[in-house]
């Protein structure tokens, strides 16, 4: 009998380039809370899908020489593919060039200016196009967007306005009478403190710089802007119409969560629940601003070279190993880190050994002791009671995990669980048990708590890691795996045949495979410079070349790099004061060749990080031959002189 109804989303991506492993988190996130609410009874509806409009993707498309239709399909279907190789359960991807939802939005549009909480007015700001938003001078930081980093160009633009102060008042009585709507609280206090309090500004919500966007019907100058297209997807996925919604808005609004990074949470507790009570609709129940995923303690980009796809991990260590890792990892409120070293540790340590470990020996011992069959379970000691009580704990700690989201807490309660399941077996030691026939009874019992214990535990790892979960219910032979077996202990049936032992992971050889990623990582870095090279080819200007600044530099300090053999790290002076800059001449050069020689470096390259080493430039070198490389010297030439 379901529970109820339970409407969960995610973020729609935006379609300008493939997602990272750090975009991807959020999906795994919301598929395990989606899995672990059908698990519990719940009739859930879960949506995702992608952000398609906007100035960026126009542009894009035009540097491609495509269409902006056929660059959104092309990355929509790499964000697709991206959610279904990581098992996940959506229910509905949408996309907001989806006809539907665009005659949606262009009627929202029109309801929300026919009763005038939308007008016709101009901006002029500071604006972003990474960001697609305008900015007042006092909100750059250092002269830039607050949100990226990225420049700013003054714009002025005629546009169409929401009216969010209208609505500041309306909006503060909600949060203060629903204090968990915004979560976690140090969300809340960041949007009450630095957005709400301040007094809201009305809010641009059309566009006449770009082209591609749903059109205003009632002015073909304007495109509507991404706020009110993209989050309204949240309502049009469920078919909601101004003019009359369908049976499954009905039934799922409001949504019971917005699952959404905590860059964007401004967005979705501000100007989306603005946008709904101007329509008169419900408003959602929560919205979760969850941390980023950082490679090591940097936020994931392709300019610092330490870009990680979800693809490519699933490749290398399996789906469920990686939705483990990332559910896992993250912690609550504070950002999480991923790195291919940590990856292996808490594989090897977790999945392999804890987990992996405890259910083949189990299940090889049923075969080896009792044929694969279990005759009785009635030779219960003290010692079986506390286990039991311990096995049975794991899934309030998760109710309230869930909850709270706090999702790694609930891992790691599943996890315990596993632990202690090995440690009941160095407790009971079967293999002493089986040494003396009247203890036969004794050791059954022991192996069914076991058996029962791995059951429960594979129940609830159907959230985090389902096909382990499958594959560890088919070797116990259990199809019982409802959530009200596991409320109590003792829904494995004696006399089920165990299959066959079958390891679930197998260890990973640490070094072996860090030395084939640093391979890995070199090639594509090396296509890079290769494909920059290639493009550079083409003819420029002199004004071009005028903004590469060439130095001559002294080499103080050269030492190889131990986890990258073709790089060498230099110490460098540029005239002014040392710099890094990571080379990869190590095949042609020794370290002691280099130090006092001066070379010629791009001073102004922008950093970038290479195997860990932060690159503050670049020396120039000769392609002699196809295996040869030179390094240019100009010793003699002081350092700082500029090359021209």
């Amino acid at each position: 009998m379901s529970k109820g109804k339970y409407y969960i989303t995610t973020a729609i991506a935006y379609t300008s380039k493939k997602p990272h492993i750090g975009n991807s988190y959020e999906i795994v996130l919301t598929d395990a809370i989606a899995r672990f609410k059908r698990l519990q009874g719940y009739d859930v509806f879960f949506c995702t899908g992608t952000d398609e409009h906007g100035q960026k993707i126009e542009e894009q498309a035009k540097a491609d020489g495509i269409t902006p239709k056929q660059h959104v399909d092309k990355i929509a279907g790499e964000i697709k593919d991206i959610c279904d190789n990581l098992n996940t359960t959506y229910d509905h991807f949408i996309r907001t060039t989806d006809d539907y939802h665009e005659k949606a939005v262009q009627k929202i549009f029109k309801k929300l200016y026919d009763q005038g909480d939308i007008y016709k007015s101009s901006y002029e700001g500071h604006y972003c196009v990474p960001c697609e938003s305008f900015f007042t001078e006092s909100q750059l930081v250092n002269g830039k967007c607050p949100d990226c980093g990225a420049e700013v160009k003054l714009a002025k633009e005629e546009a169409y306005f929401l009216r969010l102060s209208k609505y500041q008042k309306q909006l503060e009585e909600h949060i203060e009478n629903n204090p968990d709507f915004i979560y976690p609280e140090s969300r809340k206090k960041e949007m009450i403190n630095n957005f709400i309090k301040p007094g809201l500004q009305d809010l641009c919500v059309s566009r006449t710089s770009f082209k591609w966007g749903i059109p205003v019907t009632f002015d073909d100058k304007h495109v509507i802007y991404v706020w009110i297209d993209a989050l309204s997807n949240y309502i049009t996925a469920l078919g909601y119409d101004p003019d009359g919604s369908g049976e499954m808005y009905s039934k799922y609004w409001p949504a019971d969560v917005h699952i959404v990074g905590k860059d964007i949470i401004r967005f979705h507790t501000i100007y989306w629940p603005i946008m709904l009570m101007a329509l008169g609709e419900p408003l959602p129940k929560q919205v979760y601003g969850h941390p980023w995923l950082l490679f090591g303690t940097d936020k994931m980009s392709k300019s610092k070279g330490n870009v990680i796809y979800a693809d490519e991990l699933t490749a290398r260590f399996g789906v469920d190993a990686v939705r483990y890792y990332l559910l896992s990892e993250m912690p609550h409120a504070t950002d999480g880190s991923i790195s291919y070293e940590t990856i292996i540790e808490r594989y090897n340590s977790d999945l392999a050994n804890t987990l992996g470990n405890l259910v083949n020996r189990t299940v090889a011992m049923i075969n080896k002791y009792f044929d694969g069959v279990l005759p009785v379970n009635d030779c219960t000691e003290e010692l079986d009671k506390g286990f039991i009580e311990d096995i049975l704990s794991a899934l309030p700690v998760m109710e309230k995990a869930f909850s709270d989201f706090r999702i790694a807490d609930a891992v790691e309660a599943v996890m315990n669980s596993a632990k202690r399941s090995n440690k009941y077996i160095d407790e009971t030691a079967p293999w002493a048990l089986a040494k003396d026939e009247a203890n036969k009874n004794r050791l059954s019992t022991v192996l069914y708590n076991l058996l029962e214990a791995i059951r429960i535990i594979a129940v609830e790892l159907t959230c985090f890691m389902p096909d382990t979960a499958k594959a560890i219910l088919s070797q116990i032979n259990c199809e019982e795996a409802s959530y009200e077996s596991i409320l109590s202990f003792g829904a494995a049936k004696l006399g089920t045949k165990v299959g066959t032992a079958t390891p679930l992971f197998t260890r990973i050889d640490a070094a072996v495979m860090l030395k084939e990623i640093e391979e890995e990582m070199q090639k594509k870095m090396q296509a890079a410079a290769n494909a920059a090279e290639i493009a550079g080819i083409a003819k420029i200007g002199i004004e071009d070349f005028a903004k590469v600044d060439l130095r001559v530099a002294t080499i103080k300090e050269c030492e190889p790099v131990k986890k990258a053999k073709k790089l060498l790290k230099l110490t460098v002076f540029d005239g002014a004061a040392n710099r890094t800059v990571a080379s990869g001449i190590a095949k042609w050069y020794k370290p002691e060749d280099l130090i006092g020689k001066n070379i010629i470096l791009v001073s102004n390259l922008k950093p970038a990080t290479l195997c860990g080493i932060e690159s503050q430039g670049m020396i120039l070198a000769a392609d002699c031959s196809e295996d040869d490389v030179k390094v240019i010297f100009v010793d003699g030439i002081p350092a700082g002189s500029k090359v021209r």
